[in-house]
């Protein structure tokens, strides 16, 4: 675990973890500022978002990859404070930027690699912009990729209220596919199918895979993006297309399957695929984070509001309240992304 440090100019404020656990383990203190290294940028964090991995490392049962910060945080939004040796993109102090980070967001500082920075669309807010790197590029990853989704698809996308999930929404409407969720609340249901679901289903009330076969009468959907596993196999397979692509990215309801697994996902011909993106090689984020500037970013200040793009924000919290923040994403109550503002002091 980290160790925190005498205050001094050489050091900044960062969320620690006192020993693997539960919110209350975590406390602000003073750590090391981080040196940039050979093809690296400083950044002066402004603020940072809440991601289900954080919870999972903050417990002890998902370690940085080696090398990386130990710091809580996969993704970070501030200004450009500094350089390693060698930066070659065209980057001035105070820039405004936004990064995709193995870890090491819940500081005041981050060093990051150019080539996983984009820049902060100008009409938007740091801290909105907090809410883009990790969730949009997760999604952006899923669906193209991955899942190779073609125009005119239907997709899947459980937890369609999580910050992955209203990005996938937009992601595929905007690439003419027919996004469906799953969620466990109207409210939730609602804000998917403002951002563009077709249809939504409550996994608490129903068996959504009876509502996918009506809803595609009877054909199964071609591509499904699943956080959550095990717990739910049997209704993915009866959901899936014939030949359909299933994309797991996460294990929320449990790794283990009991059943006929096999015989049923052969019998659709169907395809299990699985990605994470914080193990990934800094050529794959590096191309990830090009094609994503080149083909989403745009839209994010596109005038043609059919065509635009846009986070959502569940709520904002202080560095120091950063355990009332894990508590509130713990307890599934947010729509959208949490953001962490990084304070002065």
């Amino acid at each position: 675990m980290l160790q925190h440090t005498d205050e001094d100019t050489q050091s900044m404020l960062a969320v620690c973890v006192k020993e693997p656990g539960g919110p209350e383990t975590l406390y602000v203190g003073q750590v090391p500022r981080p040196t940039p290294k050979a093809g690296q940028v400083l950044i002066k964090v402004h603020a940072t978002a809440l991601n289900r991995a954080d919870l999972l490392q903050r417990r002890g049962l998902y370690s940085a990859p080696p090398g990386e910060s130990e710091i809580l945080g996969l993704e970070a939004a501030g200004v450009v404070a500094g350089f390693g040796p060698g930066v070659k993109r065209n980057f001035r102090p105070g820039d405004r930027v936004m990064a995709l980070l193995a870890g090491g967001g819940y500081a005041q500082y981050v060093a990051v690699h150019e080539e996983l920075l984009m820049p902060v669309p100008q009409h938007m807010s740091l801290a909105e912009s907090a809410a883009i790197p990790e969730a949009w590029l997760t999604a952006y990853q899923l669906l193209h990729l991955i899942g190779q989704v073609k125009q005119g698809e239907s997709v899947l996308i459980h937890a369609g209220a999580s910050g992955v999930g209203t990005a996938a929404i937009q992601l595929a409407r905007l690439s003419c596919a027919v996004p469906v969720v799953t969620a466990g609340s109207p409210e939730k249901l609602k804000i998917a199918s403002k951002l563009g679901a077709a249809a939504g289903f409550n996994y608490k009330e129903r068996d959504f895979s009876d509502g996918i076969l009506q809803f595609t009468e009877g054909r199964g959907v071609d591509v499904i993006l699943d956080c959550i596993g095990g717990s739910c196999w049997e209704k993915n397979i009866r959901s899936l297309a014939m030949d359909g692509r299933w994309v797991l990215y996460g294990a929320m309801g449990g790794k283990s399957v009991q059943g006929d697994l096999l015989g049923k996902l052969l019998f659709k011909r169907g395809h299990i695929l699985s990605s994470l993106l914080r193990s990934r090689s800094l050529q794959y984020k590096a191309e990830l984070v090009r094609s994503f500037t080149e083909q989403a970013l745009p839209h994010f200040q596109s005038a043609d509001q059919s065509m635009s793009l846009r986070p959502v924000i569940d709520s904002v919290f202080n560095m120091h309240d950063v355990a009332e923040a894990h508590r509130h994403m713990e307890a599934n109550k947010n729509i959208g992304k949490i953001i962490l503002e990084i304070s002065e002091a």
